[in-house]
């Protein structure tokens, strides 16, 4: 959303940036152009009584929101203003039947929303193929509601940020080759799927572990890095103002997803030039990879599978080449969602 935010302001459309609580560490990437607007809001269905005043004043042409709990509140925001804003909402992720820490009734009271919701937007852009057929089978959606674009990823961006020397001593130190994950420390990210193919793999070949990111998962995360006795092999750095310059230096990417939308931390590792694995989960990585053309994909939550392959990708591996990455270039999603907002 950055992204796309900045890109917008940067060919001189007026964008504001609405957010519920202004917060966190990407604020400070803003261009000077975009307009902050503060809901001030705790959690987003707090903010409807002042998202509804934001679009009584100002009208916007057209409105983009992300996640399911801001597009329902953003469609009911529309409805209440009796503004005639073009509302895009999107879905990042696969939904249905693979968050299984959402109750079950919680589960279906979302999904139950949605069907009666979304057809009220304009368009539901999903963020992959995968994502859309979902959509359209749970939701019986019509297909014309539904665009498929990419995530924006900047390559250029990516490209020079990732020479800069990284801050780890592990990336320059000489020693065992490092292996990189990026995400937030989340149940969905199962990261202890990787600590325990590290540990499985650590028996065989010496190498290193950096898991970046920040979440809820850090307390038992680094419970099972003591327990399996890895203190001095596994770090978990936390959020990293450059990853890029990580992952250049590193030796494998690992995303261990239990399931995706279309992760941006494995295009963006491919964008570095760094080999890659991934499990197969819904949805996003077969996509990118090619159906295991640009990295080795292994069933979700198999250890064995994922240690093995990590093990071939440090003694045999395979660069993915940048031309695999055109479509999801910033310059060929941006268009597309310019088309879709403003045409």
């Amino acid at each position: 959303m950055l992204t796309l935010t900045n890109a917008f302001a940067s060919d001189g459309t007026h964008v504001d940036l609405v957010l519920a609580n202004a917060e966190g560490p990407y604020l400070k990437d803003i261009e000077s152009s975009v307009r902050l607007i503060d809901l001030q809001s705790a959690r987003v269905l707090k903010s409807l009584p002042r998202l509804v005043a934001y679009l009584r004043r100002e009208r916007p042409v057209a409105m983009l929101t992300a996640m399911t709990h801001a597009n329902v509140i953003a469609i009911l925001a529309i409805f209440l203003s009796g503004v005639n804003t073009r509302l895009v909402i999107s879905e990042r992720v696969d939904l249905f039947g693979l968050d299984k820490t959402e109750k079950f009734f919680k589960r279906l009271f979302i999904a139950a929303l949605m069907r009666l919701s979304y057809p009220r937007a304009y368009r539901l852009v999903a963020v992959s193929k995968g994502v859309a057929s979902g959509l359209l089978g749970a939701l019986k959606l019509p297909a014309m509601l539904v665009d498929v674009i990419y995530n924006p990823v900047n390559l250029k961006r990516i490209a020079r940020l990732s020479q800069e020397l990284p801050a780890h001593p592990w990336l320059s130190d000489g020693g065992p080759p490092v292996i990189i994950a990026a995400g937030r420390l989340s149940v969905q990210k199962d990261f202890a799927l990787l600590i325990n193919a590290f540990a499985e793999l650590r028996r065989q070949t010496p190498a290193r572990l950096i898991i970046i990111g920040e979440g809820e998962e850090r307390k038992n995360l680094t419970a099972l890095i003591h327990s399996l006795k890895l203190e001095t092999e596994i770090a978990l750095p936390g959020f990293v103002d450059n990853p890029y310059a990580y992952l250049r230096a590193a030796s494998v990417f690992v995303l261990s997803s239990r399931w995706e939308g279309l992760p941006n931390a494995l295009i963006e590792a491919m964008a570095c030039g760094l080999p890659v694995v991934s499990t197969d989960c819904p949805s996003g990585p077969m996509e990118i990879l090619e159906n295991g053309k640009w990295g080795r994909l292994v069933p979700v939550g198999d250890q064995h599978q994922l240690a093995i392959a990590i093990s071939e990708s440090l003694h045999n591996p395979q660069y993915p080449p940048i031309e695999s990455l055109r479509e999801f270039s910033d310059e060929a999603t941006i268009a597309k969602y310019r088309k879709l907002l403003l045409a």
